[in-house]
């Protein structure tokens, strides 16, 4: 009698057990079956690294989820410490599974959350690199300040084969896909990767061709030839050939983009550049320095690379604003021609009041 007790109270313990075991089973089952509680798709970001109670916490205060429990439940039985859960941006779209909510946050081999969604930067035409840093990290984590800070570090630019002068050469104006939480080192070798594929071997040998070393040459004198020439892309590369005619013969570049890169924004809106203005002592001045200047400029299109990459040879060392508002230039051989052009142009400024 008393091994038949003994038994049944091991079946009835081993029950209970059972019961105790599926009951959480099953309760945990039916959690990751419940839904997020937004009605419209909801962008929710994750930082910095959290944990599984802060998760559920930032889920609910954005009203993503009406209570932690479930959440904190289904993250434990899956292993979801703050290692695992990947930061960045997601789009949590109206009544999604707890469970797949969960899988999209999990961090994958790659390093991002299985759901989460990459972001677009773009940045266009810029000056310098302080202006590319606070257009290009609007979209992403990365810090502008921390951008500038990392890509003047010596480190960086050894890195890379650049000088502080020249690393605005590493970036092409455009909009570019890569996840949100892209800090300021990923940013930089993604970008390299783009200068990478772009400098493809075929273009190396014609930079050579151009008679020119290296491949910041040749931004250097793309930049200067956008700034004196952002309207009509036809002429790209007559006046980078131009350039380069005036670089082959040791001749001053005598470009008036180089020495208003000297003044700053101090000629903002001044449309009559004068001789007084091209007296100013800086490196970048080219009526006064000659060869290339330290860098590029500005920031430009790699349409501008490769129009000048692509253009015919021709023999025109002077460049002059046609009269009118076209935006196009005559260009000249000689000085006794280009004088005359000069002329023809100063005389139209004059009687259309343009100071």
């Amino acid at each position: 009698m008393k091994k038949s007790v003994k038994i049944g109270l091991s079946v009835l313990i081993l029950l209970t057990l059972g019961a105790v075991y599926f009951q959480d089973k099953i309760l945990l089952y039916f959690a990751s079956e419940e839904e997020t509680e937004n009605l419209t798709q909801v962008d929710f970001f994750i930082k910095q690294e959290v944990s599984l109670l802060d998760l559920a916490e930032a889920l609910q205060e954005q009203k993503i989820i009406s209570e932690t429990k479930s959440i904190i439940a289904i993250g434990e039985y899956k292993g979801l410490t703050p290692e695992r859960i990947a930061l960045g941006k997601y789009q949590i779209a109206p009544k999604t599974p707890l469970k797949t909510l969960l899988n999209g946050f999990t961090k994958n081999s790659n390093g991002n959350g299985n759901a989460e969604v990459e972001v677009t930067s773009t940045f266009n035409i810029c000056d310098d690199i302080y202006e590319l840093a606070g257009k290009a990290t609007l979209n992403i984590m990365a810090d502008s300040t921390l951008l500038v800070n990392y890509l003047l570090n010596p480190e960086t630019l050894n890195k890379y084969g650049f000088s502080v002068a020249t690393i605005p050469a590493l970036f092409f104006p455009n909009t570019y896909n890569m996840f949100w939480d892209t800090n300021e080192e990923e940013f930089v070798a993604r970008m390299a990767k783009e200068y990478k594929k772009f400098w493809t071997t075929e273009r190396k040998e014609k930079l050579k061709k151009l008679g020119l070393k290296l491949q910041s040459d040749l931004t250097t004198i793309a930049s200067i030839v956008y700034k004196e020439q952002n309207r009509v892309e036809q002429e790209w590369g007559v006046i980078g050939r131009l350039y380069l005619n005036r670089v082959k013969d040791n001749w001053l570049l005598q470009s008036d983009p180089t020495f208003k890169f000297c003044w700053g924004d101090k000629l903002d809106g001044v449309k009559r550049l004068t001789y007084e203005h091209r007296e100013i002592d800086c490196a970048y001045n080219t009526y006064k320095y000659p060869g290339l200047p330290p860098g590029p400029i500005c920031v430009p299109p790699a349409k501008v690379l490769n129009a000048i990459l692509e253009a015919e040879e021709h023999n025109y060392y002077f460049m002059c604003a046609k009269p009118g508002y076209s935006g196009y230039h005559n260009f000249a051989h000689g000085i006794n021609e280009h004088n005359k052009n000069a002329r023809i142009y100063q005389n139209w400024l004059t009687k259309e009041n343009i100071r």
